[in-house]
């Protein structure tokens, strides 16, 4: 009998993560963060985006996009 491991999907990425999953550099990820643009939080020493906040930031993003319209 196999043992069965769970799997919970990720809430919160490393910049380097969270960089990727937008397909932006680390740079432009500490510059949105820096200026409040996305939220993190701060663990210890560990910045941490949740993956809330990469939504709403994509969301925002599509939101401030179609205004332009």
């Amino acid at each position: 009998m196999q043992a069965q491991i769970e799997t919970y999907p990720k809430l919160l990425l490393t910049i380097a993560e969270a960089a990727q999953r937008l397909n932006l550099s680390r740079s432009l990820l500490y510059d949105l963060v820096l200026s409040g643009e996305l939220v993190s939080i701060k663990i210890k020493k560990a910045r941490r985006i949740p993956v809330s906040a990469l939504e709403t930031f994509i969301q925002q993003q599509l939101q401030g996009d179609n205004q332009h319209e």
